[in-house]
């Protein structure tokens, strides 16, 4: 009788908790999300109801509100230094990156309120840190008007932050306070998992649920391997023992799915890309945007129950494999900043869709694609997720910074790369790299104009640095994104982003009339340079016949011209050197 009662009066308590504690999402049957201001006073009053919670504040946002950290953990311990201590994993979770696709706000807050209330166990392995809403700026910004063709909620947030910025492009470029203060959170929790919670777009189909990871060649190594084999298999058999059956995201845009598509590519300025830097599985959950809104958190619940399940239970294999895998980066030598899609290899999944076809549009009376969802149907696809390496760069043994490029010293400072400054002035033969060609993009892309399709040439040089410059050694775990941001080639590296544009425009000039005599007695002492000339002027006719070209020739091939046009301002020690 008395364990009876004892099982009543806890069973009643969780009833009354979960009944006191609700979300806007259940309040109002799944057809509403939060705004800001009451996912904020929601989570606090969380917050004071059990120890299990802990609501911190972090870096300051574009929107002037500080990003908030939740921390779910069952011993109360809120420390990450001390967490990482008692080998227990962490997941990072994050959400409204765009508030427009809040799926992952609300599945949270029933996520956490559950575990406090007792109605889902988190296991004692596992730390769960959520970040209840990131783009702070485009939550506010709230209207039923924007992703007019989404199925919900009734008003949702904006995906342009207060700078108007896309952050789901800014993991490494950091234009915004908020990527900033992210970056903060990351390094803090150093997490094992790390998933960020979006809505798809595109073609129409029966699955709720789509997933985008890592991609696995690209991540590499024994990690590469186990998430290829062993992590995302186990998530799609334990979505369906949940009801759900996951799927790929479906990374087909204007043509039906049914041929397949190609695993979508996550560059370092995605967030699944950037966590692939610091050895962490990174995962994009992608839910339907035509499903119900009610059905689309449900399924991100149960997504996140399964991240937690699987990371609980394989602890001490995530635990080894990412072990192994930062102290690999420190010693590799070869690092890939560039891939390409290799369409000889495929995997084949179950794809649930809906037959295609054409009908007059209304707009411009033209045939446009719909899909008939009278006539569903259950296909074999292929998923081309295969990538291999196009550029490779040898890691040298360390990099030199000067520090006046204050801007991308200050990333690394935030990514918590080791490097310290020169003592002294000092002369050091380094590895220099000119700028011999590059593409840029016409129009601006989150307030760049990106550079790409770079053509260096290299050289060795004797360069003369100052106290106070900075000296990056390349024996640590930052190895991999200081290879992707410092490497011009890289797809995102910082030139790619601009942080060197200054670089390739030339400071000093002459006069054509003053330099002209100068010019002459500098081709009599270096009659090298006066042979060049001739067989230029012998092979270009329009050279022949420009006094301008001449002279400037004579200018960009002699000492006078500036050392630093077009020279980039990253130098490579490619042997330990004092520092």
């Amino acid at each position: 009788m008395k364990t009876f009662l004892s099982l009543f009066f806890i069973l009643s308590a969780k009833l009354i908790f979960s009944q006191t504690i609700t979300t806007k999402f259940e309040q109002t049957n799944g057809t509403k999300t939060p705004t800001y201001y009451e996912i904020i006073n929601w989570w606090k009053k969380l917050d004071q109801r059990s120890p299990k919670i802990k609501m911190l504040t972090m870096g300051v946002t574009d929107a002037g509100f500080p990003l908030n950290l939740v921390v779910l953990s069952n011993d109360a311990d809120y420390n990450f230094a001390s967490i990482h201590k008692k080998n227990k994993r962490i997941i990072l979770v994050n959400n409204g990156i765009h508030p427009g696709e809040p799926d992952g706000i609300d599945a949270s807050m029933l996520l956490a309120r559950d575990i406090v209330a007792g109605n889902y166990t988190l296991p004692s392995n596992v730390v769960l840190a959520i970040i209840p809403v990131y783009n702070i700026g485009g939550c506010l910004n709230r209207s039923a008007d924007y992703r007019i063709d989404q199925n919900g909620p009734a008003e949702k947030g904006f995906r342009g932050n207060s700078q108007n910025l896309d952050l789901n492009r800014d993991f490494i470029k950091c234009d915004s306070k908020d990527a900033r203060a992210f970056t903060e959170i990351f390094h803090l929790t150093d997490p094992d998992v790390f998933v960020d919670n979006h809505v798809s777009d595109g073609a129409d189909y029966q699955h709720i649920m789509t997933l985008l990871t890592s991609q696995h060649n690209k991540l590499g190594g024994v990690m590469g391997e186990y998430l290829d084999k062993e992590f995302e298999p186990s998530l799609y058999k334990l979505m369906k023992q949940k009801g759900y059956d996951l799927v790929p995201y479906v990374n087909s845009f204007g043509d039906t799915p049914e041929d397949g598509w190609p695993e979508y590519w996550d560059s370092p300025r995605y967030s699944s890309g950037y966590a692939t830097l610091w050895n962490s599985f990174g995962f994009i959950p992608e839910t339907h945007m035509l499903k119900s809104y009610e059905q689309r958190v449900r399924s991100t619940y149960a997504l996140m129950q399964c991240f937690i399940e699987f990371t609980s239970k394989n602890s001490d294999k995530i635990k080894q494999l990412r072990d192994q895998a930062k102290q690999s980066v420190k010693s590799a030598t070869d690092f890939p900043v560039s891939w390409q899609l290799d369409r000889s290899k495929w995997k084949e999944i179950t794809y649930e869709g809906y037959e295609a076809g054409h009908k007059l549009s209304d707009v411009s009376n033209s045939p446009k694609l719909y899909y008939d969802r009278t006539k569903p149907f259950e296909k074999q696809v292929k998923i081309f997720n295969y990538f291999t390496s196009k550029t490779i760069i040898k890691k040298p043994a360390a990099y030199i910074i000067p520090q006046g490029w204050w801007k991308v010293i200050d990333l690394l400072k935030l990514n918590k790369v080791e490097m310290v400054p020169l003592k002294n002035d000092t002369s050091i033969e380094v590895t220099v790299y000119h700028i011999e060609d590059y593409k840029t993009s016409q129009r601006p892309y989150e307030m760049h104009h990106l550079n790409s399709n770079v053509k260096i040439s290299t050289s060795k040089q004797k360069v003369n640095f100052r106290k106070g410059d900075w000296y990056i050694p390349m024996d640590q775990t930052a190895n991999r994104f200081l290879i992707e941001t410092l490497e011009p080639q890289g797809e995102d590296s910082y030139f790619a982003w601009n942080f060197f544009d200054a670089v390739l425009g030339q400071k000093e000039y002459f006069s054509d009339y003053a330099f002209d005599e100068i010019a002459g007695d500098y081709l009599k002492n270096h009659p090298d340079l006066q042979l060049k000339l001739e067989q230029k002027r012998k092979t270009d006719t329009t050279f022949a016949k420009s006094w301008q070209q001449q002279l400037n020739f004579v200018y960009e091939n002699s000492d006078y011209l500036e050392p630093d046009y077009l020279r980039y301002p990253v130098f490579r020690i490619e042997n330990q050197n004092p520092r």
